[in-house]
This record gives structure tokens, C-alpha cells and sequence, in this order.
């Protein structure tokens, strides 16, 4: 009798768990990736390239698109990477935007240029908080967010500003959606006013005051260019390194945001929102967002000019990518609906600020302009 062979068992290979954490997260970011490339592609076409229709403004109208008919059928297996791009994705993407500018640039338009930048930025988001929760009765994390968009670089300061005040999807994408509305009417208005201005002799303004002045007053660095160069080149070289300027203080804008928001009496356990751990954010010690020092530290390094300029174009390449990504992920998870039942109060305040921005915002320049004369 034949003794039983021994039948080696052979071993089953089952993914580690730090490999089905990848898998996971990559549907989301094929999703998101796709609609950012698709977004990029189109924002090359030179009838919005003229228009200041930016990549990023594409990729949130794409997202939503999809958001809103077929999401609802792959939301099960992209939830994970679509979140990763709208939170992690998008932290990345600030602390690289710190590669479009340098600390030379203040040197470009001056102290008074960035006191103009200063006072616009200031006054602007200190009137939404005002009027958006005294006057029109919206919830503080809505004014805030149109504030910071209204007041600094447009969607991007939205979305940077989204994880210190931890608003919804349908807040963010309600705030990114004024500032394209008024943003795009800049582009046109602006060479308007500037041509009526030359015709009547109203103000004194030149090509270069003019571009401190779109630089430091409309939304969109690719609106500030569309208006900026609907004037001429020099206007237009003016109007961005006043805008570099602006968007260089989101930095501290947020660190002063979260410290208040954390000493704020007012951010009880009650007004607080679910972290994405599914904790609460309660009031406590102050909160650097570690983005915002990123983008400083980031800024200064392309300052001293050490990285090659190939590198340098190849990394804001990346980072456009990275930025367009979260602007989908966004989208994707905005219902229309919500937007919807948000009503026309957030509108009515974006154009407040906006007539503030062209007036005020005038003022404002005419005023230091006279100052340093």
C-alpha cells in the first residue's frame, strides 16, 4: 500500500495592504486626471485663451458636468481618489504656485503697489464678511470664501482657503462660481473704462497706472492678463507683477485667518463641521496652515533663481495639473442643486465687491498714487 504523496501547497499571493490602499485610490485620480488634461487642452484654444477662460475654471465646469450625470454610478470606486485630489492634490498644488512668482517682484511696482494690493485686499474681504452675514444672512464660511476669491487670485484662494475655513463643496463651488462671473466681465469692462477715461479725460491714467490697477482689483491671473494686454504689452507686463503681488500675500492672509478662527469665541461646537476623519474642528491653538508657509518657502527658493528655468516651466506645468485635478474633484462631487438653494444673495454680494473693486479700488490707487507722487 502506497503511502500518500505530500502535495505542496502552493502559497497564495494576496496584495499587501498598503497596495490595495493604492488601488484604491486610483480610479478617483484617473477620473480627475482626465477631466484636468481634457480642461488644459481646451483652455489652449485662442478664443479662450483671449477670453481669460482659464484651465481651472474649465476643469470645475467639467467636473460638474460629470458630476452631475454620470458620477453617480462610478462614485463608489472614485470617492477615495477624487477626495485625495480636492484635499491633498490641492495643498500641493498651492505650495508649487509659490513658483509664478518671486520676492523681486514687490521691487516691480514698489511700497505704494504694495500698499494698494494691501488695502484692496483687506477692505474687499472685510466687506463680504460684513455684508454677507449683517446684510444678505449668509452662513460666515460663504462670505468668506467670496471674500477670498473677490479679493486675492480668484478660484485659487477659494480652494486655498477652503481647508482653514473646512467649507462644503457646494460653498466652494458657489464662491469659485462669482468669481468667474465677474472675473470674465473685468476682461471686457475694464479696456472699456480705461478707453472712456482716455476719451473724456476723466483721470489721469496711464498705461502703467492702469495695470497697477487691474493688477490689484479684478479676480483671475488669466483675466488680469486678458485685460491687462487688451491695453498694450507694458500694461499688461505691469498688471501681472501687481497681481504676483497680491497673490504672493494668500500666505499670510490664511495664517491670520486660521489664528482667528481658532481664538474666535463665536467657532463653538455648535457652527463646527466634520473633519474628513469624521471629528469636529473646535475652537483651540492657533492653526498654521503648513500649505501657506510652503508656498512662502517655495516663492523665496524661486527667488534666488538656483533651479533652471526649463525646471522651473516643467514644475508649474505639473502644478497646473495639480491645480486643474482639484478643481474637477470639486466639481465632481457639486450638485447643481445646492447651488441652486444657495439663491441669488451670493451673487448680489460678489457684485457688490465687484463695483467696490472698480471704485473703491480706484480710489484706492489714485489715493497712494497721489501719496508717492
Amino acid at each position: 500500500m502506497s503511502t500518500p504523496s505530500t502535495v505542496s501547497k502552493i502559497p497564495s499571493h494576496k496584495p499587501s495592504i498598503g497596495t490595495q490602499r493604492v488601488v484604491q485610490f486610483l480610479p478617483g485620480l484617473a477620473l480627475a486626471g482626465a477631466l484636468a488634461y481634457a480642461a488644459i487642452e481646451l483652455g489652449k484654444l485662442d478664443g479662450l485663451q483671449h477670453n481669460g477662460i482659464s484651465a481651472l475654471t474649465i476643469a470645475i465646469v467639467l467636473g460638474m458636468l460629470v458630476g452631475n450625470t454620470v458620477y453617480g454610478r462610478l462614485a463608489h470606486s472614485s470617492a477615495v481618489g477624487v477626495a485625495f485630489s480636492k484635499q491633498t492634490l490641492l495643498r500641493l498644488g498651492i505650495i508649487l504656485y509659490g513658483l509664478r512668482l518671486t520676492f523681486q517682484d514687490i521691487g516691480h511696482v514698489g511700497l505704494a503697489g504694495v500698499l494698494i494690493d494691501a488695502l484692496v485686499l483687506s477692505s474687499t474681504f472685510a466687506m463680504s464678511w460684513f455684508l454677507g452675514t449683517r446684510v444678505f444672512g449668509l452662513d460666515r464660511k460663504v462670505a468668506m470664501l467670496i471674500g477670498a476669491g473677490s479679493s486675492i487670485c480668484g478660484a485659487a484662494a477659494v480652494m486655498a482657503a477652503e481647508p482653514v475655513l473646512r467649507g462644503r463643496a457646494e460653498q466652494v463651488t458657489v464662491a469659485v462660481s462669482t468669481v468667474v462671473v465677474f472675473g470674465t466681465l473685468a476682461i471686457f469692462l475694464y479696456p472699456l473704462l480705461y478707453h472712456l477715461n482716455e476719451q473724456y479725460h476723466l483721470l489721469a491714467m496711464s498705461p502703467a497706472a492702469y495695470g497697477i490697477f487691474a493688477g490689484s482689483t479684478i479676480h483671475e491671473v488669466a483675466q488680469v492678463v486678458a485685460a491687462g494686454n487688451a491695453i498694450s504689452i507694458d500694461a499688461g507686463n505691469t498688471a501681472v507683477i501687481a497681481k504676483m503681488v497680491r497673490v504672493m500675500m494668500l500666505a499670510p492672509f490664511l495664517i491670520i485667518l486660521s489664528a482667528y478662527l481658532s481664538r474666535s469665541k463665536n467657532d463653538d461646537a455648535a457652527h463646527a463641521t466634520p473633519d474628513a476623519d469624521g471629528g469636529s474642528h473646535k475652537p483651540g491653538g492657533i492653526v498654521i496652515p503648513w500649505f501657506a508657509l510652503g508656498f512662502v518657502a517655495v516663492a523665496g527658493l524661486n527667488s534666488l533663481a538656483l533651479l533652471p528655468k526649463p525646471v522651473v516651466s516643467t514644475v508649474i506645468d505639473i502644478d497646473t495639473v495639480l491645480l486643474a485635478m482639484a478643481m474637477a474633484a470639486l466639481g465632481l462631487t457639486t450638485h447643481v442643486s445646492a447651488i441652486r438653494n444657495a439663491g441669488i444673495k451670493p451673487l448680489a454680494l460678489a457684485a457688490l465687491l465687484f463695483a467696490w473693486l472698480i471704485g473703491g479700488g480706484l480710489a484706492i490707487n489714485a489715493g497712494i498714487a497721489s501719496l508717492f507722487s
